[in-house]
């Protein structure tokens, strides 16, 4: 029994280092990379309780920037997998439920150390080899961000517990918190490692147990993660990472009576036909199950005429061609004024054409590969689809190459028409379209900003 408060470690954000030249980080990670480029091929095993699950049926994994290179093997599982995850967590739940709040913050405040420590350069390099994201890309999200979801929650969490109702004379009202009652299921995407991390650690820190389904795309990195929470001394069962088909899992999860929590990130259409599938199931569910989601994005820059040209151009490009566009918050669409526009277009061409394009090893170049062939087929099918229309013209990129690796040159299209295709649509890759307005028209730009796509994520 604890008789004490308990005040955890503040957070503060992790300092986020620079990889210059001579540095012994950037020789540490290299050689991390290094290591884990010319290792012989993993074979990446699903969690599930105590034990590790291997099948006969094998999914190989490639580096984005070098599809002929095979870097290992992922166990692709079935329904059964999906029963026994769900069991697993099932049966750790009581124990870990039951456990006091602090020797759960415990665990993580452990694994923001472990990874700000000895785990830093082995997250980072799996994510720089296995989701082409260069060496600054993967410092800010594989190590920094996780590091903060980790501390900053631990903080929130305390914050939630302190939160009580007031008692009136003669009486004293007090809440605790509970767990829900069954299993969260957490389905995350390839494109951030921490979110694939926070998805699953998140509901767990509040005691919920887990059933974790990755990316395909994002195993490599996954399994990092795991060891991660094992090293950190996070009990068996607590989180199971399955790697199945999605209709699969869900045609199980979504029916189960012990099912009661949904932590998403992915795809609009996705996550739509969840809330559905969560709907039309309500009466077999102990309870009403949470569903938390984060979707897509068309994320807009909207430029004032007053607004410095060379902050926009960098704002245009930073913010649109970071990590090849593949950020639900990237900028995909820019109305910048007439007034300013041809001194944005100067700087900002000067800037995307300054870009390197290439493998992540190279530190130097700032645009790495797109994540698979199917994403690389869809961003070149716009670019092409831009190519033929008499109301388009593309500044900057244009080509692709996939012969080598997934590689798609920063794109910028210049449109005469608010409606554009691209202007509309979520695209997912490196493609910025601009639409230049009458400078005196802000207040009816803004207006046509807001009609334009369905989506409304970021926008700045």
């Amino acid at each position: 029994m604890s008789n004490a408060f308990f005040n955890v470690p503040k957070a503060v954000n992790e300092p986020v280092k620079s990889y210059a030249k001579g540095s012994a980080e950037r020789a540490a990670l290299l050689k991390e990379y290094e290591r884990m480029y010319h290792q012989d091929p993993i074979d990446v095993p699903m969690y599930i309780g105590s034990k590790e699950i291997r099948t006969e049926d094998k999914k190989r994994m490639a580096p984005p920037h070098e599809h002929a290179k095979t870097i290992g093997h992922f166990n692709y599982g079935d329904s059964t997998h999906v029963h026994a995850a769900i069991d697993a967590a099932l049966e750790a739940r009581k124990a870990w439920a039951n456990l006091p709040w602090q020797d759960r913050a415990a665990v993580f405040l452990r694994a923001a150390d472990l990874l700000a420590g000895p785990f830093r350069e082995r997250m980072n390099a799996s994510t720089m080899l296995a989701q082409s994201k260069n060496v600054f890309q993967a410092e800010i999200d594989a190590a920094c961000e996780l590091i903060d979801f980790f501390r900053f929650n631990v903080q929130y969490m305390t914050q939630i517990y302190k939160e009580q109702p007031e008692s009136l004379p003669g009486m004293w009202n007090r809440l605790e918190y509970r767990p829900l009652e069954g299993f969260v299921f957490a389905m995350t995407p390839f494109n951030f490692t921490s979110i694939a991390a926070n998805l699953c650690a998140a509901p767990a820190m509040m005691g919920n147990v887990v059933v974790w389904k990755p990316a395909g795309t994002q195993v490599y990195s996954a399994q990092v993660i795991m060891d991660l929470f094992k090293a950190a001394g996070l009990p068996d069962g607590v989180i199971n990472m399955i790697t199945v088909d999605g209709p699969v899992a869900g045609d199980i999860v979504f029916k189960h009576k012990d099912f009661a929590g949904l932590h998403f990130t992915g795809s609009t259409g996705v996550f739509r036909h969840l809330w559905k599938e969560i709907g039309q199931n309500l009466e077999n569910y102990r309870s009403y199950p949470r569903i938390v989601g984060e979707t897509g994005g068309k994320d807009f820059i909207m430029v004032h005429k007053s607004a410095n040209a060379a902050e926009v151009a960098t704002a245009m490009s930073r913010g649109a061609f970071e990590f090849q566009g593949q950020k639900c918050s990237a900028a995909s669409r820019a109305y910048v004024p007439s007034n300013i526009w041809p001194e944005v277009k100067r700087i900002f061409t000067e800037q995307v054409n300054s870009f390197k394009m290439g493998t992540p090893e190279d530190t130097s170049n700032f645009v790495n590969a797109v994540i698979d062939e199917r994403a690389f087929d869809k961003i070149a099918g716009f670019i092409d689809y831009c190519k033929g229309q008499s109301d388009a013209e593309i500044i900057t990129g244009g080509s692709y190459d996939k012969s080598k690796g997934y590689f798609i040159e920063p794109t910028t299209v210049v449109t005469s028409n608010p409606k554009f295709r691209t202007m509309c649509e979520e695209i997912f890759g490196p493609v910025l379209t601009v639409f230049v307005y009458d400078e005196n028209q802000f207040e009816e730009t803004l207006e046509m900003l807001d009609s334009t796509s369905e989506y409304a994520l970021t926008g700045s």
